[in-house]
């Protein structure tokens, strides 16, 4: 089958990116083009894939071509709703079509237990039931699915990551590899490793397939792990903040830097290591964009580092920050978010902030200007708190009062795409526009949103309808 070649990373349309070192540029171009080289079967089907996906890839914004509705969903059930991008099963809907509006996915995907949380990655997703059990979806090509057989390259339902015997707390996502912590403080690492993101030494297998304890860590008790393209970063129960992988850019805040030429003085981290600079502070949440990362402490301070000129990070002042630094103009932050190249911060009074790149609206300002400082987002959000957000590649979606919004690429651009039809529509709008400020998605009748997650150009939330 032909496919169109669409640009995963617009590079030569993103005018404000400056690309210094080759290994970034062979980075993006790699992120860009990597769904198109590959040959993929899929659990379930092991014949007829071009004929399957010709009549697959295409828009759908019902249900399903042949399925019935989905049954209604019983008051006080948690369970997932998706939407965005279909390739590579990566919604768990049972096939291959994109939708452009929320769609269920029920307790019976997940034999019937109850979600509690869902991780979004570049093109597969994960979740996580209230008994601490994880299951992931979509594209397997670097193991990212956890699955042990080696010849299932993506997965259209949701299958069982087996091998984790202890409950788990926590999961990411990220472009190409995955991980979950246990209810003691374990790390479990699985998917691409070419830059030792996984954190499991220097004489790991740069693919691993099912989730694998990171024994470095023994003694340390991890608490949250925010996973990005080639790198990852951690905080421990202490405070203490940890990052391994692809050091490019400054993104693991451990000083890496360029030499005069491009060339990286020192590169990757294969097992996770303490961030130096931030001894002494103690640090509650992590977030990790593609070039650069994010942290808040514990008395509410924002830190930054990584890929920071000035379209991206928004400091005029600095090109780069391969060490954190702390944002001061900022109200005391809660919750923080890392998307492409923009990044979004919730106060503990419910407001939002955003800035960096703008260019298809992500950061909900009411245009597509870059901002280089903070920036209030407002509409809907100056009447209700914000409680959570959450970045994709180039769209943001946040909830307020139990609603779910959405805003930025709507995905016009999306992995595949024939004429007339879109491979988008992560905003949940029922197109695949780009919106450059807050909309509410409709989610149904008296739905709750209370988690939700971005992947490169698709989107899942946890919700529920509230018990009478």
């Amino acid at each position: 089958m032909k496919f169109k070649r669409q640009h995963l990373i617009p590079l030569e349309r993103f005018k404000l990116v400056t690309v210094t070192s080759r290994r970034r540029v062979e980075e993006v171009k790699e992120i860009k083009n990597h769904e198109m080289r590959r040959n993929v079967t899929p659990i379930g089907l092991r014949s007829g894939v071009e004929s399957y996906m010709k009549r697959c890839l295409r828009w759908k914004g019902s249900w399903s071509a042949s399925a019935d509705p989905p049954p209604p969903a019983t008051a006080g059930i948690r369970y997932a709703a998706v939407w965005g991008n279909g390739d590579y099963g990566r919604l768990g809907l049972g096939s291959l079509h994109s939708h452009s509006t929320p769609k269920p996915l029920f307790p019976s995907a997940f034999h019937n237990q109850t979600l509690s949380s869902i991780a979004c990655g570049g093109a597969h997703t994960l979740f996580l039931t209230e008994s601490g059990r994880v299951y992931a979806t979509g594209l397997n090509d670097y193991g990212q699915l956890g699955i042990s057989d080696t010849s299932v390259t993506y997965s259209m339902e949701p299958v069982q990551v087996l091998g984790i015997e202890q409950e788990i707390v926590q999961i990411s996502a990220g472009y190409h590899h995955s991980c979950a912590v246990s209810v003691d403080g374990e790390l479990y690492m699985w998917g691409r490793n070419s830059s030792g993101q996984l954190g499991l030494g220097k004489k790991a297998e740069n693919v691993v397939h099912i989730p694998t304890k990171v024994q470095c860590l023994g003694g340390i008790s991890i608490k949250m792990v925010a996973l990005a393209s080639e790198h990852s970063i951690a905080v421990t129960d202490e405070g203490q903040v940890l990052s391994w992988g692809g050091g490019e850019s400054g993104r693991l805040g451990h000083g890496h830097q360029s030499s005069i030429l491009g060339f990286l003085k020192s590169s990757s981290e294969f097992t996770p290591r303490n961030i130096k600079i931030l001894e002494g502070v103690k640090v509650k949440k992590v977030a990790a964009g593609l070039l650069h990362s994010a942290c808040i402490d514990e008395n509410g301070f924002a830190y930054v580092f990584g890929e920071r000129a000035v379209d991206k990070l928004g400091f005029g002042e600095v090109n780069t920050a391969t060490t954190p630094s702390m944002i001061s103009r900022l109200p005391c932050s809660e919750e923080v978010a890392c998307g492409g190249y923009h990044t979004c911060i919730v106060t503990s009074g419910g407001e939002l902030y955003a800035w960096g790149s703008n260019e298809n609206g992500c950061l909900g300002t009411g245009s597509t200007d870059t901002f280089h400082l903070p920036e209030r987002v407002e509409g809907p959000f100056l009447r209700s708190a914000v409680s959570k957000v959450a970045c994709g590649w180039k769209h943001t979606a946040a909830i307020s009062d139990g609603k779910l919004f959405t805003w930025g690429w709507g995905g016009s651009h999306g992995t595949f795409s024939d004429d007339g039809f879109s491979s988008g529509g992560q905003l949940g709008h029922g197109s695949d526009v780009d919106y450059v400020s807050p909309m509410l998605v409709d989610l149904g009748e008296n739905v709750k949103a209370l988690e939700v997650s971005c992947g490169f150009n698709h989107t899942g939330a946890i919700v529920e309808i509230p018990e009478a």
